[in-house]
């Protein structure tokens, strides 16, 4: 008699030998799921190719107050054959940008060149320097 009453209360709450295997299930599917999902962004990520960077270093600024402009140097490493545009910029003793440009920097067969670059200014500056660069 004992059965019956086990049983009525393991179906009242859902703890019946399907349901636990119908759990098992769900839950294997799950972790296949997600391990499929997994390996897949693994795999993409690893085979994406790496793509050429590009890194410039300010190595210094001349400010040019008579002609409202500050002159910037920097260094640009590129990967070989690669044309490349990068801001200049030039900013205030707030760090308020006072002035830019865009430079378009042309394909070369050098990994490492050296750049200066005037920019015109709306106020008085203090520093200047390069913001970004990318490949174009």
């Amino acid at each position: 008699m004992a059965e019956p009453e086990t049983d009525a209360l393991a179906a009242r709450y859902g703890r019946t030998r399907t349901n636990r295997t119908r759990d098992r299930v769900l839950l294997v599917g799950g972790a296949v799921a997600f391990a499929i999902v997994l390996i897949a962004w693994v795999v993409w990520a690893g085979l994406d190719g790496r793509k050429p960077s590009v890194q410039a270093t300010d190595t210094g600024h001349r400010l040019m107050n008579e002609e409202r402009a500050v002159e910037v140097s920097w260094t640009l490493s590129v990967p070989p054959g690669n044309k490349t545009a990068c801001i200049v910029e030039a900013l205030d003793e707030d760090f308020t940008v006072v002035g830019w440009r865009v430079v378009e920097i042309p394909a070369s067969e050098q990994h490492l060149r050296t750049f200066t670059e005037t920019v015109r200014v709306a106020r008085e500056a203090n520093t200047g320097l390069i913001s970004s660069c990318w490949l174009t």
